[in-house]
């Protein structure tokens, strides 16, 4: 199977109360454990490469990574998105080299700029078969280049929803309801603590959710900053000298309830990294003689393939759906 377009894959997750996983990719350990926990779990996936995964890895390498993914995994639909393309030229730079999905993300600009961008992109795109994710409202925190202050973010507005897609011409969208960039989420004083003495951050705005659901039927829409931050991984890291106090997430059962409205997409980021660097560090304590990469990356690819089948199955729901 040669890599897909998500227009098939959305149209399943909608109709099926589920979503489709979008993972960050930087390296090759990194897509192999992405994709042998979805061959595994028979689900449908979403590689996603960000500018500044481009500038560290070179674009290259990675789309031949992915490539070889699609070899390695014939049973199950693979896609090839841009995350947060900064300019219609990244953009174009992306569908050129092969993507099959992008995202044009101008929701800092205005509403009328956001259009015109959005617009020049989607174009381009379709003329090419490649589909485009656009961004209404802005998310707080910090991931890769998108760097947004709490201050400046903002809800997406759901009376704007359905001029944007009309005149965007977009296929699907990214909408800010309370979810955040990056580890740290949310501040504590945010936050409420449970009876297990966890703090849970405030739930997401399922209402503009389901507004935006009934001006838009049957257009998938996206979540951006949806990492847990599993502080599993979380206190490896701080016990093999790591300093990462209140990383807060968000909460896994907020996340599946949105799979089961009108989320067809739900990016997960920094989990990733997390259980990368967690493993990485527990290695190199309990083994500080060692030093060849391929010993201590193994439990780390290990680690993510075990925390992607746990979104697969139980935030997700899409094992089992390729």
């Amino acid at each position: 199977m040669a890599l897909v377009t998500t227009t098939e894959m959305f149209k399943k997750a909608y109709n099926g109360g589920y979503a489709v996983g979008a993972f960050n990719v930087n390296n090759m350990e990194i897509v192999q454990g992405i994709t042998e926990a979805c061959r595994e779990e028979h689900a449908p996936v979403i590689l996603q490469v960000s500018k500044g995964a481009r500038a560290y890895a070179n674009n290259t390498y990675l789309i031949k990574l992915v490539e070889a993914a699609v070899i390695e995994c014939p049973d199950i639909p693979i896609a090839l998105h841009l995350d947060h393309g900064p300019d219609f030229e990244t953009c174009k730079s992306c569908i050129d080299s092969g993507f099959t999905s992008v995202m044009i993300d101008a929701s800092s600009q205005s509403f009328e700029k956001n259009i015109e961008i959005t617009k020049q992109v989607v174009e381009y795109a379709h003329a090419h078969g490649v589909v485009v994710e656009a961004e209404l409202g802005t998310l707080a925190g910090v991931e890769d280049d998108v760097q947004v202050a709490a201050e400046d973010s903002s809800y997406t507005k759901a009376s704007d929803v359905q001029e944007f897609v009309e005149r965007t011409g977009c296929d699907s969208l990214a909408i800010a309801i309370g979810t955040s960039h990056g580890a740290y989420k949310f501040k504590p004083e945010q936050c409420t603590r449970n009876d297990k003495g966890v703090l849970v951050p405030p739930p997401l705005r399922f209402d503009i959710l389901k507004d935006v659901a009934q001006r838009l039927p049957g257009f998938p829409i996206v979540l951006h900053g949806s990492s847990s931050v599993p502080q599993d991984f979380v206190k490896l890291i701080n016990e093999n000298g790591g300093k990462m106090p209140d990383a807060i997430g968000i909460p896994e059962y907020e996340l599946r309830e949105a799979a089961k409205l009108a989320v067809c997409k739900i990016n997960i980021d920094s989990d990733i990294r997390i259980a990368m660097t967690g493993s990485i560090r527990q290695y190199m304590a309990e083994h500080p003689d060692k030093f060849d990469p391929r010993e201590y990356l193994k439990p780390a690819r290990a680690n993510i393939k075990e925390l992607v089948r746990h979104k697969l199955i139980d935030v997700l729901g899409c094992a089992g759906k390729a």
